[in-house]
């Protein structure tokens, strides 16, 4: 798969950039990737993020960040990121309307891409977060041969089904040569609000056995919990609104995970 790959040029001004994957939709991959470029944030305030969201047909970050309208073009008719929460943002979803499905082909979804990687102004960023659409496609190859990435978040639920995929998406990257940094465990367990009875509803560290097949670590579990749903739904991100809560703080370990596992920024 190597072969051949077409040269690496990075995103102008982005020091680092990771991206969110999973092998299966509905695993909370979204939710992850906001949550972690504002855990980023909120671990160090010196440090400038942005969030890129690559998924064409499902763009979830206008709604999960509040953030509506077009781009403004800089003077180079470079698209300018949407800002909110300290985050720069860039979608699909700020350049279709909002209700209207994108159907595309293979080569319409490509150029989308190409215009997402290479005409957005970001100005210096230390991390840009990538969110990736499920699956092991055109658009994550695309993103991997053509820009550096310093390193790949899995999310999987602890179920088997959603294990199966995510071993896919974390092999594919190894075949590009993507470090993967870690597995991210979400809806790792559901507490009962009432009696405080927790059930593993999908099951209990499937994530965790997967990392030892793969030699990999489980960078943080993720709880079910009612917060992180309404909070996203509401476009406020639960380490923005509640970042006192356990499930901010759990988001915000699994920032410091990852960047511990960083190579250095290129000079």
């Amino acid at each position: 798969m190597s072969r051949g790959l077409p040269k690496q040029k990075p995103i102008e001004g982005v020091k680092q950039v990771i991206v969110v994957a999973s092998g299966k939709g509905g695993v909370g991959k979204s939710t992850t990737a906001v949550n972690l470029a504002l855990a980023l944030a909120a671990n160090d305030s010196s440090k400038a993020i942005g969030l890129l969201d690559v998924d064409v047909y499902g763009p979830s970050i206008p709604k999960m960040m509040n953030l509506k309208g077009s781009p403004e073009l800089s003077q180079n008719n470079l698209m300018r990121p949407l800002l909110n929460y300290g985050i720069a943002c860039m979608s699909m979803g700020f350049l279709v309307e909002e209700t209207a499905p994108v159907v595309w082909r293979g080569l319409m979804v490509m150029s989308a891409i190409e215009k997402l990687l290479r005409q957005v102004d970001w100005g210096q960023l230390d991390y840009l977060v990538v969110d990736m659409p499920p699956g092991t496609g055109d658009v994550q190859l695309s993103v991997s041969q053509n820009i550096p990435i310093s390193g790949a978040v899995i999310v999987s639920t602890p179920q088997d089904i959603a294990l199966m995929d995510a071993r896919k998406g974390a092999e594919m990257f190894r075949k590009v040569h993507v470090p993967v940094l870690g597995l991210v465990q979400n809806m790792s367990v559901f507490q009962c609000p009432n009696c405080k009875h927790k059930t593993h509803i999908f099951g209990a560290d499937g994530a965790r056995k997967l990392a030892r097949t793969l030699d990999l670590d489980v960078l943080g579990d993720v709880p079910l919990h009612l917060n992180i749903r309404e909070a996203s739904d509401t476009g406020q991100p639960i380490v923005f609104s509640q970042p006192e809560s356990d499930e901010a703080k759990a988001y915000r370990r699994i920032a410091t995970e990852v960047v511990g596992r960083l190579p250095p920024p290129p000079e």
